[in-house]
């Protein structure tokens, strides 16, 4: 089977969408089948929209020969109208790759009506759809108010630690080490991470009973990133946060092994591998309700859920963390029996793949 992938950028790009774009491509060459990247270059949302009317870009999806092109839809933009052409030529299935929608992030309230209009022209235009939740298939299905063809395949958390993972021996240890409670955050620094959020519960906190580790890329969102650095130098604690940047597999499985809770309170996850991965080291997870974290995260059993922007409730959850490791090592133990409800990497998309198989030949599951 000769696969088409249409993408922003570099497959290599470091996300949570893009790692479970690069999953399925592995899982499709192992089963022998051949894919092809068309990456449409990154630029602004209106520059995206003006794809649809350009020849180049139209000339580039026709001339390929493949049985089924899977679309990444965070390039809706520059495919809504566009789709309808090539469906109209009688080519092969469009399915869409959906991590989460545009629409449902916050932006401001005068371009929601246009995003939305956007996203929903886009998601009709296509034959099938590829979910990462369930809670990003009701998010679709309710903006287009119909059904396609489509399929839920979960993001595995195994990709650091494999199925086993760490000890219960050394989850306890680590929870009762002695010293400031050591939280850490791994997410691209933009806006949606919540981590302007995070940095506002915590100094709600006495400095002495945590510190902050925060891994991510800092070139997402400039601006955004310069604010957080001039509230940090403006705040007592900026002692207590150390910065990282984007790290390799071991430096990141080092990390986790040493922190004692993961914290990303985003503002939406259309899953959350993160909160998976940490699971695998025995981390509690902290999210918010908004999104699919609830799908990952038990709260109260494996981490803890707190709404948007309710940094009082998400300062006392992490001041209970500190100040009690009994309950620390309750939702630590959680989060690694939890871990172990979810598949692996190569399940997950062993199941996608076979979904796309079927939908190439004509199957319609």
């Amino acid at each position: 089977m000769r696969v088409g992938l249409v993408i922003y950028g570099s497959l290599n790009t470091l996300s949570g969408g893009y790692l479970y774009d690069r999953m399925l491509v592995e899982n499709l060459a192992r089963a022998g089948h051949s894919v092809e990247i068309v990456s449409l270059p990154w630029r602004g949302y209106a520059a995206h929209l003006t794809d649809n009317f350009s020849s180049e870009v139209r000339r580039l999806l026709m001339r390929k020969r493949v049985d089924v092109w899977l679309q990444d839809e965070m390039n809706h933009p520059s495919l809504f109208r566009l789709n309808r052409d090539l469906r109209r030529l009688g080519g092969p299935p469009l399915l869409s790759i959906v991590h989460h929608l545009r629409s449902s992030e916050n932006h401001p309230a005068v371009w929601m009506p246009l995003y939305r209009a956007v996203e929903r022209a886009y998601l009709r235009s296509v034959d099938g759809w590829l979910f990462n939740s369930r809670t990003t298939r009701q998010t679709v299905e309710a903006l287009t108010g119909q059904r396609r063809p489509a399929a839920v395949a979960t993001p595995g958390g195994d990709r650091l630690m494999g199925a086993v993972p760490l000890g219960e021996s050394e989850i306890s240890s680590r929870c009762y080490q002695d010293g400031p409670l050591r939280v850490l955050f791994v997410g691209n620094l933009t806006p949606r991470k919540g981590l302007h959020f995070l940095l506002d519960a915590l100094g709600r906190i006495p400095s002495a009973n945590w510190q902050l580790d925060v891994v991510g890329r800092m070139n997402m969102k400039p601006a955004y990133t310069r604010s957080l650095m001039k509230t940090l130098q403006a705040s007592p604690w900026k002692e207590q946060v150390r910065f990282h940047g984007a790290l390799d597999q071991d430096e990141l499985k080092a990390v986790y092994r040493s922190s004692q809770v993961l914290a990303v309170p985003s503002s939406y996850e259309g899953f959350g591998i993160v909160y998976l991965e940490g699971f695998s080291f025995g981390l509690p997870a902290v999210g918010t309700t908004y999104g699919a974290a609830g799908e990952v995260i038990g709260s109260g059993d494996s981490g803890l859920l707190i709404p948007p922007g309710d940094a009082p409730g998400l300062a006392a959850g992490l001041a209970r963390l500190a100040n009690d490791r009994g309950h620390l090592l309750t939702l630590s133990l959680g989060a690694r029996r939890r871990y172990l409800t979810f598949p692996g990497w190569e399940a997950s998309m062993n199941g996608a793949r076979l979904w796309i198989e079927s939908m190439a030949a004509g199957g319609g599951a």
